[in-house]
């Protein structure tokens, strides 16, 4: 057999997402690009690794075996390359985090100088809610996760890195009443909410239940910045973390309305559970944010006490 890395690297894509299109859009490569390299890996079978039905794609059980094998190649491969690189003297390894979706705003100051200074470092960071990124650190998936509200059930360790302020926030040219009272902001224009084990969500719903608002009119979106798209286009206003709105409230396209009880603040915190016995990679970031951490906040994020 005369596989290559790159065939196994395109199956294992194509059996993790059951899709040709999905596996050449995130490999960044043509469809039939990855078509012809899917061929070509299965001439060297004689059993199928594949079969469609009904137009969609199915990875057999032989398929399967093939993969989880790929993956363990995939991963050996790896373990070569950051042994090479650790050999030469340089810092090496794979550092993995899940990140709150607001959170893309902010980790990645916090890691850009880290990795330039040590390019033998591979980085995956997945952004999603913070339901997801909780459950991923409970399950060792992850290294560190990024959140801004801790969770309850877990023992973390943790690195307090900056304030996140939630604020009230509309279309820049919406037309509000002079003395405009809670009860019109929350009762008589659509609030719009980011989906269900959001944390900004959580923290939205805490607040208007503990000022007992009643909600009539609501949307409900599945991130960050498709609220404030659809802030900007007037469907309604919304709570909205400080640092993904900074661009649009300097251009006009949003305002914050002053709101007798915001901005809600909490602290964006970098955490691991405590019986993880972290990496050489995962140590060398703590001890980088440790000195490093008060001047990128300086330098990147000094915007934010001016609000």
């Amino acid at each position: 057999m005369n596989y290559t890395l790159h065939q196994l690297q395109i199956f294992l894509k194509i059996a993790e997402l059951q899709s040709i299109t999905k596996a050449s859009e995130e490999l960044h490569l043509t469809q039939p690009a990855v078509s012809i390299q899917l061929k070509n890996f299965q001439d060297q079978f004689p059993i199928p690794l594949t079969e469609v039905v009904g137009r969609r794609l199915f990875i057999t059980d032989f398929g399967t075996e093939i993969a989880q094998a790929a993956q363990r190649i995939l991963e050996q491969v790896q373990e070569i390359d950051h042994r090479t690189v650790a050999y030469q003297g340089k810092l090496s390894g794979r550092l993995k985090l899940s990140v709150v979706s607001t959170g893309k705003y902010v980790m990645p100051y916090f890691l850009s100088d880290f990795i330039k200074e040590h390019d033998g470092i591979e980085l995956i960071m997945d952004v999603t809610n913070k339901t997801k990124v909780v459950r991923s650190l409970e399950e060792n998936e992850v290294d560190f996760a990024l959140v801004s509200v801790l969770p309850d059930k877990l023992s973390v360790s943790g690195v307090e890195l900056m304030p996140n302020k939630l604020f009230y926030v509309s279309n820049y040219h919406r037309e509000l009443p002079k003395k405009v009272s809670k009860k019109y902001l929350f009762e008589k224009i659509p609030l719009i909410y980011r989906e269900p084990g959001s944390a900004t969500r959580n923290a939205m719903e805490y607040f208007i239940s503990q000022n007992r608002y009643s909600v009539t009119k609501k949307l409900e979106l599945t991130s960050n910045e498709a609220v404030k798209q659809a802030v900007i286009a007037g469907l309604g206003c919304s709570i909205m973390p400080l640092i993904g709105i900074k661009n649009a409230l300097k251009s006009n396209e949003l305002k914050i309305v002053p709101v007798q009880g915001l901005p809600i603040t909490t602290t964006w915190n970098l955490i691991w559970l405590k019986s993880k016995n972290l990496s050489p990679v995962a140590l060398a970031l703590l001890e980088y944010l440790e000195q490093e951490k008060d001047g990128i906040i300086q330098k990147k994020f000094g915007w934010v006490n001016g609000f």
